[in-house]
């Protein structure tokens, strides 16, 4: 049997940090990941799609969302199974009972596992619903497919480990019993991973929404049959969001930005991170950030450099920045740890700043 596995959709998500116009469009550019995954279903031939919750990034769901999803579920003409998550969870103010779902789209509406009958397949897709935000009961808990000559699947929104959002245990998973548990709430790929005679994975999220979610973002296509099971990551997102580093120990800001974005792709979100030492004027953000903004989607700077050594060396002045350094400097070096020495080192980059009438 091949099908695909998706979830974390997380439709009609806020995209905060962007502005309202770039914000709107990613909206859309997620939605559009749903007529990629249907493109592919039709493409790979799959016999059926294994949502596992998460769809939605809240209560809160614009009506063309809803009715963009359900047109493109039907259209994947195969079954369509989704287990609601704990972003989208099941119950009366749910989106999923604010639309009219095709004859293909199967939900799991109960907390405890039900399951759905494949014959055709000679399969059985086992699943259950969040019906609220927290879920701290262990739903695989008890829980083991019957030993017959069925292929076992589940699609469930779980967390693997103790936590409030559907705990579930590698132990509980060896045994279940099942050929394939389709996972969802991790929002990066996992690989396939097994334990006992159990394959198990998550997807990820198939659209990265901020620089939490870094990298190529997608679907599995699975390939499952009694006592085997395979497993292709494919990528859909339209954007990825990058962070990168650039050192300017003794270096130009502008020509080390230039080096570590050279190889990014346009349509990309970036952040440009400064590390190195500099000296007490630091780097001019806003100069890199006009510099590069109209090069990317999306482009912010963060500075984490720390004032080189060179800083103290007026701390013997007679002078207000003399004694201001010098008070500093001392403290600098009874300080107890690395972290506190760059507190104490941004403090005097601050200082000094003030003392000059400049903006950091």
């Amino acid at each position: 049997m091949r099908f695909l596995h998706a979830a974390d959709l997380h439709l009609d998500s806020p995209f905060r940090g962007l502005t309202a116009e770039k914000a709107l469009q990613r909206r859309r550019e997620s939605r559009a990941v749903l007529d990629a995954m249907a493109a592919l279903a039709k493409d790979r031939a799959v016999d059926a799609v294994l949502l596992s919750g998460d769809l939605f990034d809240g209560g809160a769901v614009y009506r063309e969302t809803l009715e963009h999803l359900s047109r493109t579920l039907g259209a994947m003409a195969c079954p369509v199974f989704i287990a609601p998550g704990n972003h989208d969870p099941y119950h009366s103010r749910s989106p999923y009972r604010q639309v009219d779902w095709p004859d293909n789209v199967h939900l799991f509406a109960d907390p405890h596992i039900t399951y759905f009958e494949l014959p055709e397949h000679n399969c059985v897709i086992y699943g259950a619903a969040f019906i609220d935000q927290r879920r701290i009961d262990h739903v695989l808990q008890g829980f083991t497919a019957p030993a017959e000559d069925r292929l076992q699947i589940m699609c469930l929104h779980a967390d693997l480990g103790e936590g409030p959002y559907g705990p579930v245990s590698p132990e509980e998973i060896a045994l279940s019993g099942l050929d394939y548990l389709a996972l969802g709430h991790v929002h990066q790929c996992s690989g396939l991973q097994k334990a006992g005679s159990t394959f198990y994975a998550y997807p990820g999220c198939p659209e990265g929404r901020g620089f939490d979610e870094l990298g190529e973002k997608g679907v599995l296509l699975i390939e499952a049959e009694r006592g085997r099971v395979e497993a292709e990551f494919i990528p859909l997102c339209r954007r990825r969001y990058t962070i990168v580093t650039a050192d300017v120990t003794g270096r130009d800001p502008r020509t080390a930005a230039e080096e570590v974005l050279q190889e990014i792709p346009q349509e990309d979100l970036v952040r440009l991170v400064f590390t190195g030492e500099t000296g007490e004027q630091g780097v001019d953000l806003e100069a890199v950030r006009t510099a590069f903004l109209l090069r990317f989607f999306h482009f912010e700077v963060r500075d984490e450099t720390r004032v080189g050594e060179a800083l103290w060396s007026r701390a013997g002045e007679d002078s207000l920045r003399g004694l201001f350094l010098a008070d500093l400097h001392s403290r600098y070096e009874k300080a107890a740890d690395q972290a506190e020495r760059e507190k104490i080192a941004m403090a005097a980059r601050f200082g000094l700043a003030a003392m000059d009438g400049r903006d950091m």
